[in-house]
């Protein structure tokens, strides 16, 4: 008999251990019903019943299921909820964003959990206090779910422990300097690394060159350049190949894992998948903007694309999709990084003034869509595998997040994988309302957010109560 169209879920319920459901003859809380429903092992029609806030049942084809809400996809597909693995809230202490909108725009990109980085927070969280302190102010404002990135700084060792032992997901080192966050030299990296031997955590890093970016940057500004372009040039690939390499050996010295944040180019992605193969426990993250954008777009727009590893050429952004569609990334996340307007206008005129980051959490599923499932035909497996379930599996939040699967949080995003649409200001649910992906269009389109099964966004609105989002943490 040919094997149906639900035998890799049914398989990945085997090997998680998982019963395929319930019988379905209680009554669900909700169900949704005439859906195309996305794994990673498979795709199928069918739906998805939901009890206490989990997955309870997962129907191949049409049956009757009792529910209090029932929910008709109309043919839409439902897939995982997304994990932005890598994103900038700048909560506690900085102005540029905060968990009351940046959950709300994650939301309305069909992300359920932010995995939320130490950088830019005041102070940096690098103790147990600060886990603590933040939390606390956190934790009544966001509509999604989110982890904590715990720090690894010059002057924290002594405190990995006690962050480990909170569930931080991972613990982000800066290879190149950072304002106000401490980059670490070789000595600390290495340090850290065995750290994490011992305590199964992983470094995740900034991978950049500090000496030789620092060199090329003052000799551009002494020759009088301002030109945009003279970021890229000062930042060249060979600058974060180096680093990624060097963090990459002494993963392999210390047999901690490693996680290289951002890759900006083809040659960094190889260089993982390397070492990955030859038994380096080290995984490569890249990010939309790389993938949905390129030089040309931050010669145009300025500061609000100026990235850190910069935004490639043409030929490189599809070099790089090379690498995704052969399924050789593991992480595509938004390294959303927004800051205060007047901070982007300071930099229009010269790269070494003002500041720059992208602010995109709300746009990187629609991005995947548009330039990678609709554009390039890359699976929505794929899709899913690189932006819920490899982000779960990767940061210890599995199978609990990323996962259709009964007993897993019911973290679900409805998308219309054939509605053509144009991102205006006025979508934007950002602290501030400007992005780099306003105006451009997009094939596919959040339709529907269920975090825990509660329904957070639907079809342009925010309907999640502020605090209905929870800590999750590292298992």
């Amino acid at each position: 008999m040919p094997p149906g169209p639900n035998d890799a879920l049914r398989s990945e319920h085997r090997r998680s251990g998982a019963a395929i459901g319930r019988t379905g003859r209680e009554t669900m809380d909700t169900y949704i019903k005439n859906a195309r429903i996305v794994t990673e092992s498979g795709t199928f029609d069918g739906g998805v019943a939901i009890k206490d806030g989990r997955i309870s049942l997962i129907v191949d084809g049409e049956q009757a299921i009792s529910a209090d809400n029932v929910i008709d996809a109309a043919g839409n597909y439902v897939l995982p909820g997304i994990i932005d693995a890598h994103a900038h809230f700048s909560h506690p202490g900085r102005e540029f964003e905060g968990y009351a909108t940046g959950s709300r725009a994650a939301a309305a990109g069909g992300v359920t959990t932010v995995i939320d980085m130490p950088l830019n927070d005041l102070p940096p969280m690098a103790t147990a206090a600060a886990h603590a302190a933040k939390h606390d102010m956190v934790k009544d404002l966001a509509v999604v779910d989110y982890a904590f990135w715990g720090g690894l700084i010059d002057d924290n060792l002594e405190h990995l422990d006690e962050l480990n032992d909170k569930g931080v997901a991972a613990f982000k080192a800066f290879m190149r300097t950072a304002k106000d966050y401490p980059k670490v030299n070789d000595d600390l990296l290495f340090a850290g690394l065995r750290k994490m031997s011992e305590f199964g955590n992983m470094v995740g890093v900034h991978a950049e060159n500090d000496t030789v970016i620092s060199h090329l940057e003052s000799h551009f500004k002494s020759i009088g350049r301002h030109d945009r372009a003279a970021w890229n040039d000062s930042h060249p690939c060979e600058s974060e190949l180096e680093a990624i390499n060097r963090a990459i050996f002494w993963s392999k010295s210390t047999g901690g894992s490693l996680y290289i944040c951002h890759i900006s180019f083809a040659e960094g992605v190889d260089a993982v998948r390397q070492a990955a193969l030859q038994g380096v426990d080290v995984y490569a993250e890249t990010c939309a903007h790389y993938l949905f954008f390129d030089m040309d777009d931050y010669l145009r727009v300025g500061p609000r694309l100026r990235a850190a590893p910069p935004i490639r050429p043409r030929p490189q952004v599809e070099e790089l999709w090379n690498r995704v569609l052969r399924g050789n990334v593991d992480v595509i996340a938004s390294d959303h990084s927004p800051f205060l307007p007047e901070t982007y206008r300071a930099g229009e005129n010269s790269p070494w003034e003002g500041t720059g980051g992208v602010t995109g959490i709300q746009s990187i599923l629609p991005a995947m869509m548009t330039e990678g499932v609709h554009k390039r035909g890359m699976s929505w497996e794929l899709l899913v595998k690189m932006m819920s379930s490899n982000p779960a599996r990767i940061f210890g939040l599995y199978p609990k997040k990323g996962a259709i699967l009964p007993g897993a949080d019911a973290d679900l995003v409805i998308v219309d994988p054939n509605k053509t649409w144009t991102l205006e200001e006025d979508d934007l649910f950002y602290r501030y309302k400007h992005s780099p992906y306003v105006g451009r269009s997009f094939h596919g389109s959040v339709e529907r957010t269920i975090v825990r099964g509660e329904t957070v966004y639907l079809q342009g609105e925010i309907v999640g109560t502020p605090g209905h989002g929870q800590l999750v943490q590292r298992r």
